[in-house]
């Protein structure tokens, strides 16, 4: 009992550098993890702990819980320490790993993707940023994609048996319910991660590399076919066009309101049903619909990934950490504790019973993320795709804001920033 105290002792946010000798024990190898708040639950940690420990005796967890907020320059920081100073795994949010593989500083798991963790069944949306050309750095562990949350009160009041499953019958069905005073759907008009999806699934992208160049693609046919749609449905509600989906709260909007449906993730749930708990058994969840029956549509795929920094002091340790907490027994652990969609497409079934998560790993199976650069976060923090969304709902020319977003895109993915 004594050993396994101390053993989830050490599983804290703030650990001492004194857990290296268990009890009758001989000197373990220490692996420090850098994990996010609130990605797992302490309860799962411990458990996941005390079962690595047992089954790696001469290794031992010292997990240490960071906060988001400052996150990448502490990240940048401990990627340039001295060899062994600094942690052995972090965790790192899905789009944010080619800007830490930038210059080399993360460690090749290419080898080990391939041999042991079966990279072939990743979700896409995950497994894609984490490379580099033929490179992987990022090893998926968990996901999350939006979803549509919708009133099944409204949904069986307007005669809609059944969700939809494509987007034509998306736009009659929220056509239908957008009447009587209410929406049909609540849908910002800078929700751009929405749009995104809408303009993969049309086969276009927001950007895309063209001899070693990244260039903005919203002004291609298949961009402008999203942005269409997104117009389209948009309508269907009366979302601001000039804010995204937190400015107001759209949670809020949709407990206070008479809104059949929004685009969310699943967990959005629990916040709409605290402001009004009389939505409770009125809820439902569906994937984003696509083009076409039997294939969800394209989402954003959000999630972390588990990378080795280039400095580790034990490369095999730490990538045996890595191992053990994607494989599948502990990942769909995680996903059933934290209503998360596990790293494989394969493993969608274990999340089968819970409604909203079945929704989101349906989605996930055809996600994808933002551009694979280090330069994408320039996009995001003057985002022309905001503005361009808002002059085309606006009543602007599609294909002449597109124009002018894209270059502006072009400039920001420009190495000097243009």
């Amino acid at each position: 009992m004594r050993r396994r105290l101390l053993a989830l002792i050490c599983v804290t946010g703030s650990l001492v550098s004194g857990c290296g000798m268990l009890p009758g024990d001989h000197e373990r190898q220490t692996v420090t993890v850098w994990l996010m708040k609130d990605s797992a639950s302490q309860e799962f940690l411990e458990r996941f702990t005390e079962d690595f420990e047992r089954t790696h005796k001469d290794l031992r967890l010292d997990i240490r819980i960071q906060e988001w907020t400052g996150i990448v320059e502490k990240v940048r920081t401990a990627l340039k320490a001295d060899s062994g100073d600094g942690p052995d795994v972090i965790e790192v949010g899905n789009t944010q790993v080619p800007l830490y593989a930038d210059g080399g500083r993360l460690a090749d798991l290419t080898l080990e993707s391939m041999r042991d963790w079966g990279k072939e069944k990743w979700l896409p949306g995950l497994a894609q940023p984490g490379k580099d050309g033929n490179k992987q750095y990022g090893v998926p562990w968990y996901a999350a994609s939006r979803v549509v949350i919708y009133r099944k009160d409204l949904f069986e009041q307007a005669g809609i048996a059944r969700p939809p499953k494509t987007r034509e019958e998306w736009l009659a069905d929220t056509e239908k319910l957008n009447s009587g005073g209410g929406q049909g759907i609540y849908l910002a008009g800078q929700d751009w991660y929405t749009l995104a999806g809408f303009v993969w699934e049309e086969g276009g992208d927001l950007a895309e590399e063209k001899d070693h160049e990244w260039q903005g693609t919203l002004d291609t046919p298949a961009a402008l076919r999203g942005m269409d749609f997104y117009r389209r449905l948009q309508a269907l509600g009366r979302g601001p066009v000039d804010a995204d989906e937190e400015h107001p709260p759209q949670a809020g909007v949709f407990a206070g309101g008479k809104v059949a449906q929004i685009i969310a993730v699943p967990g959005l749930a629990q916040s709409i049903v605290q402001k009004n708990p009389g939505l409770k058994d009125k809820l439902g969840y569906f994937p984003v619909p696509g083009r076409r029956a039997g294939r969800p549509g394209a989402v954003f795929t959000g999630g972390s990934d588990l990378v080795v920094p280039q400095n580790t002091g034990d490369q095999f340790a730490a990538t045996t950490v890595v191992g053990a907490l994607t494989d599948a027994k502990w990942d769909t652990e995680l996903a059933r504790t934290m209503n998360y969609v596990p790293n494989k497409t394969t493993l969608a079934g274990a999340v089968a019973s819970e409604e909203g998560v079945a929704a989101m790993a349906a989605g996930a199976a055809h996600g994808r993320a933002t551009p694979n650069t280090p330069q994408w976060a320039d996009v995001e923090a003057d985002n022309p795709i905001k503005e361009y969304m808002t002059r085309v709902l606006g009543g602007a020319d599609a294909a002449t804001e597109a124009r002018r977003a894209s270059r502006k895109i072009t400039e920001a993915l420009a190495p000097d920033g243009g």
